[in-house]
């Protein structure tokens, strides 16, 4: 009989344990759980942080389905935002007070710089993406965005900007938000 009492007792007492973890767990993760900011400027700024790392991530998913011999890109470095939107239309541009009721475009303004290899000598890109971005009750989201490639260092013009939503930084940039939108990012220092 007592052998019976110790294991009831032992599992009454393994029963709490199990109980008072978990409640202190939920209540570590809750209190962790990370925000993605509403404040574009810091959103932009974590972002570029991290976009080396996500574009390259996207660049090699996309080799290992592919398998055919591509040139990609290295995405090295990722910053200069600048947030002073251009106008979309004829006339004056005036901006308007941001309605929380609306899902008024932003735009940023971003350079990447990245290297690729060509007959296995570098060569390194600039990237200028023109960014659109929409704030919605779930967070921001990439509406569309638009993108010129220039040689790093040199005299001519960049491309024609061309609709890159879904190139290897559009994708990252929706990888990123989505991420962000979940609350798995680190903030830093912000």
């Amino acid at each position: 009989m007592s052998r019976i009492r110790q294991l009831k007792g032992r599992r009454l007492f393994l029963i709490s344990l199990v109980s008072l973890v978990s409640s202190h767990v939920a209540l570590s993760t809750e209190n962790q759980r990370l925000w993605c900011p509403k404040d574009l400027e810091t959103l932009i700024t974590l972002l570029l942080r991290d976009l080396p790392s996500y574009a390259n991530r996207v660049t090699q998913r996309a080799r290992r389905r592919s398998r055919s011999v591509e040139v990609y890109s290295y995405v090295i470095l990722a910053g200069r935002p600048e947030f002073e939107p251009l106008t979309l239309g004829p006339g004056a541009y005036t901006p308007t007070a941001p309605d929380s009721n609306s899902e008024q475009l932003r735009q940023v303004f971003i350079t990447t710089l990245e290297r690729q290899y060509v007959g296995n000598k570098p060569v390194l890109l600039q990237q200028y993406h023109w960014l659109f971005l929409t704030h919605t009750d779930s967070g921001w989201l990439l509406a569309m965005m638009f993108s010129q490639t220039g040689l790093y260092s040199d005299e001519r013009p960049p491309t024609a900007p061309r609709e890159s939503s879904q190139g290897v930084i559009g994708q990252a940039i929706q990888i990123w938000l989505r991420d962000c939108r979940a609350g798995v990012i680190r903030p830093g220092n912000w």
